[in-house]
């Protein structure tokens, strides 16, 4: 799609999570204070023996002379201006003043490689994580949405390294990134920033934009990169929702509606519309799961269940537990259940498979 000239291109970048270091500006000030302390300990040695030292100047070192020696040894072989000529002073010069020039040094040499050992060890993890990605999770938009989907996800057992976001503020990515996601910079309309997520690789696709729009331009793209992943978009308006299907989106969810008729659901029996809300959170009172047939269901009816199950997933056909189709239970079925959340599954049946996006 053709874009604007003067339309704002976001720079695209890959952030892992940081691990738990001082940040640059405090790791230069740690060190910088190491080499003053370092500075500080030479001159007080030059000091209190500075009877054993010759300034070719004068014959005498005072305070600024130590100063000056201390400084011009640390950081240079000397210039031979100010020695010391009495054992005493020699000596110290072996034992104390030699191997805090050498610990300066490393002070200095150290700062320099930590700067340019930093980019190098980041591209070997990005190239790791690159290695290692695959069957992810694609979180386009981290607001209000894209995140309660997250939270979804993970209560069901996703770890968070299997779930990369994308989105085109840095603001936004570094918050992700502090919560221990991997965040992609950039603007998920196009191709090159989308790759740069691996979607090529993915298995599910959260399309969580603010604008309906940007939602279609996004599934487009990622269909087009990726035609198994399963994509599941938000739309505000009911209107682009079947716009969002053509574009390549397998399930649209219209955030307007649903919150509408939550609320019309709460007004005319607000405990009903507890226990949808309780339904919609995972992890904590009744959830909405799907789940395999195990061995010792099939061939039942689907009211023989242990769970109260909700809906049967035979192939590409979703029938409703009073369809007379429904039973029996095959193997290959997958049933929607309602269940109590635990952290535990339960003991006749298998862990309790993520519920599809």
């Amino acid at each position: 799609m053709a874009r604007r000239a003067d339309e704002q291109v976001v720079p695209t970048r890959v952030m892992l999570p940081r691990r738990v270091v001082d940040g640059p500006a405090r790791q230069v000030a740690k060190r910088l204070m190491m080499a003053l302390a370092v500075l500080a300990t030479t001159v007080l040695i030059v000091w209190v023996d500075r009877g054993g030292y010759h300034d070719a100047a004068d014959g005498k070192v005072d305070l600024l002379d130590a100063v000056y020696y201390a400084t011009v040894t640390l950081s240079t072989t000397g210039y031979g201006d100010i020695t010391p000529y009495s054992d005493s002073a020699r000596l110290v010069n072996v034992l104390l003043v030699t191997p805090l020039r050498v610990l300066f040094l490393i002070i200095l040499v150290g700062t320099t490689l930590e700067v340019l050992t930093e980019r190098t060890r980041e591209d070997f993890r990005l190239k790791r994580w690159r290695t290692n990605l695959r069957d992810h999770t694609v979180v386009v938009g981290f607001g209000t949405k894209g995140r309660s989907a997250i939270q979804t996800l993970c209560a069901t057992g996703l770890r968070k390294d299997q779930i990369v976001i994308v989105d085109p503020a840095s603001k936004v990515i570094e918050i992700a990134n502090a919560e221990g996601f991997t965040g992609v910079l950039g603007d998920a309309t196009r191709s090159d920033v989308l790759l740069r997520a691996e979607l090529q690789k993915a298995r599910q696709v959260i399309i969580a934009t603010q604008r309906d729009d940007t939602a279609v331009l996004v599934a487009l793209t990622a269909r087009q990169l990726n035609r198994g992943a399963k994509i599941v978009a938000a739309v505000r308006e009911e209107e682009n929702a079947p716009l969002l299907r053509q574009s390549g989106a397998d399930a649209v969810i219209t955030s307007a509606s649903a919150a509408g008729r939550l609320l019309g659901l709460s007004v005319l029996s607000p405990s009903a519309g507890m226990v949808m809300e309780d339904l919609i959170q995972q992890g904590s009172g009744l959830d909405l799961v799907e789940r395999p047939v195990i061995k010792a269901e099939v061939g039942k009816n689907v009211r023989e269940t242990d769970d109260l199950v909700v809906n049967v997933l035979r192939g590409h056909r979703l029938l409703g537990y009073d369809d007379p189709a429904a039973s029996p239970l095959q193997l290959t079925d997958r049933l929607i259940t309602i269940v109590r959340a635990s952290n535990e599954p339960p003991l006749n049946h298998p862990p309790q498979a993520a519920p599809r996006a």
